[in-house]
C-alpha cells in the first residue's frame, strides 16, 4: 500500500501527538496538577501511540491496521478525558484526538485492506 493512501491518517496522528504533548505540558502548569493526572497520563500515552501508528503507516507495516485500531481506541479515551476539562489546551487536544480517532478507525476498518490481508496470510 502506498504512503499517499495514509496521508490524512499520518497527518492526524502527528497533529494529535503534538496536541497531546502540548496539553500534558500545559496541564503541569495548572493550579491543581493532581486533578489533571489522568489527563496528563493519557496525553503521554496517546502521543506515543500516535507516533508509532504514523511511523508504521509511513513504512507500510503489515501491522499498521491493528495499531491504528488501538490508536483510535486510545484517542477516544484521551478525547473524553480532555473534553471533560474546560481549559483551552484540553479542548484543543480533545478535538485533535477525535479527528485522529476517526482517521485511524477509517484506516483500520477499510474493507479488503491489503495490510490486514498480508497479516492474516498463512506463513
Amino acid at each position: 500500500m502506498e504512503r499517499a493512501q495514509y496521508a490524512n491518517c499520518i497527518e492526524a496522528c502527528n497533529d494529535c501527538a503534538d496536541a497531546c504533548d502540548f496539553c500534558a505540558a500545559s496541564c503541569l502548569h495548572e493550579e491543581d496538577v493532581k486533578m489533571m493526572s489522568r489527563c496528563i497520563a493519557l496525553d503521554i500515552d496517546c502521543a506515543q501511540l500516535c507516533r508509532v501508528a504514523a511511523a508504521m503507516m509511513a513504512r507500510g507495516s503489515e501491522a499498521a491496521a491493528a495499531i491504528c485500531a488501538a490508536c483510535a481506541d486510545l484517542c477516544e479515551m484521551c478525547a473524553a478525558e480532555c473534553g471533560s476539562h474546560q481549559m483551552d489546551h484540553c479542548q484543543q487536544c480533545a478535538a485533535a484526538c477525535r479527528r485522529c480517532a476517526a482517521e485511524c478507525r477509517a484506516m483500520a476498518d477499510k474493507p479488503g485492506d491489503a495490510l490486514r490481508a498480508a497479516a492474516s496470510a498463512p506463513v
